[in-house]
């Protein structure tokens, strides 16, 4: 089993000692969050809460993921960092095979990308970019960024991106894994056709365990029921050592976990108090 650290909203000037303490501690990974901007009004429900609603507000820290992800590569040596998840449909996939590109070449190869499409109309409408078609043009997307990321002159032409002979360098030393995100049949379809990985958001264990079995099929039915693939998760009911071992019995290769809320601490606690929850855990768990 492997563990990993979850920053979502956590103050920024924390990041790279929270990446170190977790190196030391023994976790595997950094999961790295995404939000372009806090919008006053929202066109569309939050699909991970009941009610809708955003849990965080128009102060709540963030920073792009690719830039979080070399800053703490810059101070770690072992541990690896993966998006949880960039939002792919307002970007533009060539701009981020290179910022893919750079980062895995920064962090010496410790960098997966874990991508969705994004919920809210208005990231892709005040970036310039459609919502309609919205999931067909993420699908050519990813198909971009992993024909420029395999290195060579490459072109592509396709329904929404075309470009003739081109060639990034240095292209990444080993494949960037792509860890796919999303709850719906066509997220799980393009995680099994596509993915190295399915990445969650909050989900109940019995849902978990759904979700689980239809990766399964689809993955049987691409062909692809052999090759390795990970299961990162943010399961909101099972914890400990008991739960955690069901989590592995269901088929999960990775908990991703934010320690010091086990402990009462917020999101803008006291980072000894973090780094100290990090470490009991580690000694609890893994």
């Amino acid at each position: 089993m492997k563990y990993t650290v979850g920053i979502a909203m956590t103050p920024l000037n924390e990041l790279t000692t929270l990446a170190r303490t977790a190196e030391e501690c023994g976790f595997t990974s950094i999961a790295l969050p995404d939000s372009l901007f806090y919008m006053e009004t929202q066109s569309a429900d939050y699909p991970y809460t009941p009610d809708g609603s955003r849990m965080w507000t128009a102060d709540t820290p963030w920073v792009d993921p690719l830039i979080a992800a070399a800053a703490m590569g810059a101070v770690t040596t072992r541990i690896e960092f993966y998006t949880q998840v960039l939002k792919l449909g307002s970007r533009n996939p060539v701009l981020l095979a290179r910022q893919v590109g750079s980062v895995a070449a920064m962090t010496g190869d410790r960098f997966g990308f874990g991508v969705g499409i994004g919920w809210a109309p208005e990231e892709f409408e005040w970036c310039g970019v459609p919502y309609a078609k919205r999931g067909k043009r993420v699908d050519e997307m990813i198909d971009v960024i992993k024909l420029i990321l395999g290195g060579g002159m490459v072109e592509h032409h396709g329904e929404f991106y075309d470009f003739d002979k081109l060639q990034m360098s240095p292209a990444p030393a080993k494949p960037v894994p792509f860890y796919v995100g999303g709850h719906t049949d066509v997220a799980l379809r393009r995680a099994a056709r596509v993915g190295d990985g399915w990445t969650s958001a909050m989900i109940t264990f019995d849902d978990l365990v759904d979700v689980i079995a239809r990766l399964r099929e689809l993955r049987a039915e691409y062909g692809k029921a052999d090759e390795p693939f990970e299961i990162q998760t943010v399961c909101i009911d099972r914890f400990g050592k008991d739960g955690y071992a069901e989590l592995e019995e269901a088929g999960v290769t990775d908990i991703i976990t934010v320690p010091w809320v086990f402990d009462g601490i917020g999101f803008d606690g006291p980072l000894e108090a973090k780094q100290e929850s990090m470490r009991k855990f580690a000694q609890n768990f893994m």
